[in-house]
């Protein structure tokens, strides 16, 4: 790969070793990806959960966080996805003190380096959202598709490790959606119905993932009625990255690199029609049974006006059933101050702060509650939560807080 001055001086240790292993990383990274050179970026976004770091990936950070503060400190605007716990409601749902102190370790390596913990997978929505044409390193799936086709912003999906490399680098191997030829649509979808509903949104993103099928597709969706909001287009492409590792999509219209049809090279691919019909199917493949265990709003976190769609269901019900509802630590001072948490806590429902669901040890939090058929909005939670034990079905936001009310999914 070339690289310019600061970067060969990065690779031979003279801007630290904590920047020299950064970079040695990068290195192997863009070989394998046919990467030319390294690509400035603005942001980085680490995903690090410590179910999936353990013991050992902690240690590393740990290590990397020992070294002097000037060889250690990220030189980037760099943040975080949500962590494994909301420290105040660990106890409700059944986490180890083990757990726990995994998280306050990966925490305090992470502050140690400068990178701040805004703990949140909707930073578009409540931090920094990318612009046009900017290039970054994001590593949650769902960050990166709205980033990518909602924002016009470039990035891969980064791993963790890539990610910290790239706050301590302030550059990325260029490869993939940093490049023109990549962002080009690769399928083509057409429908002449619109989603209505936030799970309706995310069957359709689930549907086209699994039909584009790997991470290089690029699907462009012609079709869809009016402009869909922020919270539609965030359950629409992270149900999509979930089911088919889609870093990008366009849609006709209404996305920045296709507002026009002469603005992409799509006319020669063939047509494939989605029906509703199809989408509900999708849906409905996940409806199995009718008593549920506990009803779950997460994957990706709730923004304000969800939380507050949610307060609204909630208020004057009684849950026989938990209802658990996880936002940003963003969105949550905004909730608490507007009356959403309490309404949708008085009706027995719990609010947490800064985590997400199945990024937190979600197969032993379920045997410790006794839970396993699970309801929720999120096409992007039942496709993942399958792998944990449960039986996870999609439902409506309405009929997912009726059935905390009920006990049973109508």
């Amino acid at each position: 790969m070339k690289l310019n001055a600061e970067e060969k001086a990065m690779l031979a240790g003279e801007l630290g070793p904590v920047r020299q292993i950064a970079i040695q990383h990068q290195i192997k990274v863009g070989e394998f990806f046919g990467a030319e050179d390294l690509v400035p970026v603005s942001q980085a976004h680490i995903m690090a959960d410590t179910e999936s770091l353990g013991e050992a990936g902690v240690e590393w950070l740990e290590g990397l966080a020992k070294n002097a503060i000037a060889d250690r400190m990220v030189r980037i605007p760099t943040i975080t996805d949500p962590r494994g716990t909301d420290f105040t409601k660990a106890k409700q749902l059944g986490q180890t003190e083990k757990m726990l102190e995994l998280e306050r370790r990966a925490i305090d390596a992470f502050v140690k380096m400068g990178v701040s913990m805004t703990d949140t997978c909707i930073n578009y929505q409540t931090i920094m959202a990318p612009v046009y044409g900017e290039h970054l390193a994001f590593g949650d799936t769902g960050v990166v598709i709205y980033s990518n086709s909602v924002c016009g912003a470039r990035s891969n999906f980064e791993g963790g490790p890539s990610a910290l490399a790239a706050g301590l680098t302030g550059r990325t191997p260029r490869y993939g959606y940093h490049l023109d030829q990549y962002r080009k649509p690769t399928h083509r979808f057409k429908t002449s119905w619109t989603p209505q509903t936030l799970n309706e949104w995310g069957a359709l993103g689930g549907l086209i993932g699994k039909k584009s099928g790997n991470y290089w597709s690029v699907p462009v969706l012609e079709g869809i009625a009016g402009h869909p909001g922020s919270d539609a287009m965030k359950h629409f492409g992270a149900a999509m990255a979930s089911f088919g590792s889609t870093a990008l999509f366009h849609v006709l219209g209404v996305t920045p690199e296709a507002l026009h049809a002469r603005d992409l090279e799509y006319l020669h691919l063939p047509e494939v029609l989605i029906t509703k019909e199809e989408v509900m199917g999708l849906q409905n493949s996940y409806r199995i049974a009718e008593e549920i265990d506990v009803v779950v709003f997460s994957a990706p976190q709730l923004s304000l006006m969800e939380m507050k769609s949610i307060a609204e269901l909630c208020n004057g019900k009684k849950f026989i059933k938990p209802l658990l509802a996880m936002t940003s630590p963003q969105v949550k001072p905004d909730s608490d101050r507007m009356g959403y948490t309490e309404m949708i806590e008085s009706a027995g429902g719990t609010v947490f702060s800064g985590m997400c669901f199945y990024q937190s040890y979600a197969r032993e939090i379920a045997e410790t509650n006794g839970w396993k058929v699970l309801a929720t909005n999120s096409a992007k939670i039942v496709n993942i939560l399958g792998g944990y034990g449960y039986t996870p079905m999609l439902a409506s936001m309405e009929d997912c807080v009726q059935a905390a009310v009920t006990g049973r999914l109508k």
